[in-house]
């Protein structure tokens, strides 16, 4: 008791020096005082008298901006410090309620948010992770980092997905360029100017640029496999394999080129398709994964494939994708990389023939008459 009255004694002594120099309109006295109002707090461990003398001093008639803001900063440090989980969230939303509304506040708000979905999407509550995630619009923030905003949007985006929220995460998505990535960064910083917003640093555990680029790109790769969209996987695949990073490690453009490769057979035809085919197969790169390149040339060959034999030499491929970077193909993959040799080997007849029977093309397409017309339904319509 003596420990509280104590505390409540130099809590009293300190309110009333930060009453004087508000008043006096003392900016350093009034930040000093607040700020040593909550350390005295921290010291002592008393997490609920922090809380209550946070929400008292924000609360105070004319309190200075520059107040609330060292007072807000100064308590973001003891987060990670305090006792229990409980405890933890309280603060974090105290914290946030402060800091709510206030310009001044919004990028300590943006990250107080950040920690408090960090929390609930551990405890499994992924939807009010996601609900408290996309309250912030970080891309309006002038004193954020732009590799904190990023990694901000891709948390956003991140969370959609976690909650199959697909419109969202589109939405989200949209919000970043995929040329912020090609940024030289080598460039000096401009200093800036008297009356510009200063942007604060990006803290550490930010990742850099090109690291944003590989996580942004996966998750494009997550939302384009809900439709099954292969050009569009296979276009991010892409990016990825274009970062420096990835292409001077074999072991880590080996399993994007595979993926580049897979996705691009796997594909519909059309003049897209055919450019980024044309343009694979003139990678040197693709010596190193010699059954790669065969079925790639086989594509830009004006022949018929015969699915039995490609599915033999390809099906070990195939399986140990799984294994591989981004996993599995998908359920459909096998059923539509048929489809496309089908599609494929149509092409090839409709260049060499101008009247065919039924069962000469179910031939050449290696396929019965009874499959044959249950592919032609589909089939025909690709063309169509």
């Amino acid at each position: 008791m003596e420990g509280v009255e104590n505390l409540d004694g130099q809590i009293e002594a300190l309110l009333n020096l930060e009453k004087k120099m508000r008043l006096d309109e003392n900016v350093a006295g009034t930040k000093k005082a607040v700020i040593d109002i909550v350390q005295l707090c921290y010291k002592a461990k008393a997490w609920k008298t922090l809380n209550d003398q946070i929400l008292l001093l924000s609360k105070r008639r004319g309190q200075l901006k520059q107040a609330v803001t060292a007072m807000v900063q100064q308590a973001m440090q003891y987060i990670d410090d305090t006792p229990d989980i409980e405890t933890r969230v309280e603060l974090i939303k105290t914290l946030n309620s402060v800091s709510a509304g206030k310009i001044y506040v919004e990028l300590e708000r943006a990250r107080l948010i950040k920690k408090l979905a960090k929390i609930k999407e551990e405890q499994g509550l992924i939807a009010e992770a996601a609900d408290l995630m996309q309250e912030v619009a970080v891309e309006t923030f002038g004193a954020m980092a732009k590799t904190e905003k990023i990694a901000f949007i891709l948390e956003q985006v991140r969370l959609c997905l976690d909650r199959q929220d697909y419109v969202r995460a589109q939405i989200l998505s949209r919000k970043i360029s995929p040329r912020v990535f090609d940024a030289d960064t080598s460039k000096e910083k401009k200093k800036p100017k008297e009356g510009d917003n200063l942007v604060e640093e990006a803290p550490a555990d930010i990742p850099t640029l090109p690291e944003l680029k590989r996580i942004y790109y996966e998750l494009m790769i997550r939302y384009h496999s809900h439709n099954n969209d292969y050009l569009e996987i296979c276009r991010c695949y892409k990016a990825i394999y274009d970062i420096p990073s990835v292409k001077e490690d074999s072991s880590k453009w080996i399993p994007v080129l595979r993926k580049i490769c897979w996705y691009l057979v796997l594909a519909p035809h059309d003049p897209m398709q055919s450019s980024l085919l044309n343009s694979t197969l003139e990678d040197k790169n693709l010596s190193e994964i010699p059954n790669f390149r065969m079925l790639l040339k086989q594509l830009v060959t004006m022949e018929v494939i015969q699915w039995t034999a490609l599915w033999e030499t390809c099906r070990d491929e195939f399986e140990n994708e799984k294994n591989m970077l981004g996993g599995s193909l998908g359920d459909k993959a096998a059923e539509d990389l048929k489809q496309r040799i089908i599609e494929h080997n149509i092409l090839v007849v409709s260049k060499y023939y101008s009247r065919i029977t039924v069962e000469r093309l179910a031939t050449l397409l290696c396929l019965t008459i009874q499959v044959f017309f249950s592919f032609l339904h589909p089939v025909f319509n690709f063309f169509v």
